[in-house]
């Protein structure tokens, strides 16, 4: 079986990056599939995570980002030109390698491989989500750009989603949606949280989506009950500034630090993770804190949450955006040691729904519907 995996790059130390490194690694290890990938925005970024020597991997060094050094008119024709390129890079690669399936990552990706027409099975996988749209505080252009694309979709062989709430939004689309998790790369170390150290986590971008902000007004509920708790908080973006005042402002007990590329040995010597998100397409730091034995408390945001929690039993999904029930939740784990080890017990054993020897074998009979060329 020959796989082409279209994206636009794998230049950053993200959840898409890792998950799709990981898959692609036991598709050939275990399955003996060869794989390729193409990328249109490489350059000279090196991929964050170890890929298997035997995956072949093609930049096609489009550089989409220089339409944006133009402004109206000459944007929209630099847009043309480098669109023109890339499916000219595509369909020149796509020949070459013959591949019996395609699977995209992005929109934009699939959008621009269902343009050539070919004959070979075209599938999306949706790593971010149907409505991610309807969050983002985009422009009009650009919401009319993502709606164009997907009117090409009913056009593919087969949507996957992370969750069950997400595919029934992509069916509007696409009548071929199925549900596949995430692989989770989980703590295999053999240590657990004690859940003793009065230290709270969250891991994640300073962005819209991640909505810090949420989690301060939630710890200053929490501080004023228990002052000797302590915050942690990893990540990169650019509104990091912005909260980073905002925590001193407030004098909390909130230290934030930049993202780290394991983040498995500071989940161990923390007690609990925190989720304020306004919404996740799945939610990997979730199950990768439950393998290290720590209850998670999460808003009941679309979609992923939901899907990885267990209400009372591995952690806590809190009514969406209720700040004052979310932070009632944490003082409630401070306050009992046993329920926060007892939950975090359960997250251990939770967790391992997401093993690569779990979630790969629906991927390998979810490829094995399509024919092989010889």
């Amino acid at each position: 079986m020959r796989i082409l995996y279209v994206t636009d790059a794998l230049a950053v130390w993200g959840g898409i990056e890792r998950v799709l490194s990981d898959k692609l690694n036991y598709l050939i290890r275990e399955y003996g599939y060869k794989v390729y990938v193409i990328t249109s925005d490489q350059g000279e970024h090196p991929i964050p995570f170890p890929l298997d020597e035997r995956i072949i991997v093609k930049d096609l060094h489009i550089r989409f980002h220089q339409q944006y050094r133009f402004r109206g008119i000459k944007r929209w024709m630099k847009s043309r030109e480098l669109q023109k390129q890339y499916r000219k890079g595509l369909k020149s690669f796509i020949e070459e390698i013959k591949p019996d399936v395609i699977s995209c990552i992005r929109d934009g990706c699939a959008s621009a491989v269902l343009d050539l027409n070919t004959s070979i099975p075209v599938i999306f996988e949706s790593h971010a989500m149907y409505k991610d749209v309807e969050f983002e505080n985009s422009t009009i252009l650009h919401q009319l750009s993502i709606y164009m694309d997907r009117r090409k979709f009913k056009r593919l062989d087969k949507i996957v989603t992370l969750t069950q709430g997400d595919a029934e939004d992509w069916k509007r689309v696409c009548n071929n949606v199925c549900v596949i998790p995430n692989v989770v790369h989980l703590n295999e170390s053999g240590r657990y949280s004690l859940c003793t150290e009065k230290r709270a986590i969250f891991a994640g971008r300073f962005d819209f989506q991640k909505n810090f902000g949420a989690m301060i007004e939630v710890w200053t509920l929490v501080q004023k009950r228990h002052p000797d708790w302590v915050l942690d908080v990893y990540g990169n973006g650019e509104l990091k500034p912005h909260y980073e005042k905002v925590v001193s402002e407030r004098n909390l007990n909130i230290n934030i630090h930049p993202a780290v590329s394991d983040v498995f040995d500071r989940y161990l010597n923390s007690s609990m993770l925190l989720m304020t998100s306004l919404y996740e397409p799945f939610g990997l730091v979730l199950a990768e804190a439950m393998s290290c034995g720590l209850p998670v408390v999460a808003f009941d945001c679309p979609y992923g949450p939901a899907d990885i929690i267990k209400n009372g039993i591995d952690g806590f999904l809190v009514e969406n955006r209720n700040i004052g029930v979310f932070a009632n939740r944490i003082c409630l784990l401070i306050e009992d040691e046993q329920l926060r080890k007892k939950m975090g017990k359960a997250g251990v054993q939770s967790a391992q729904r997401y093993k690569a020897e779990n979630i790969m074998p629906l991927w390998n009979c979810f490829f094995s519907e399509f024919p092989q060329t010889k």
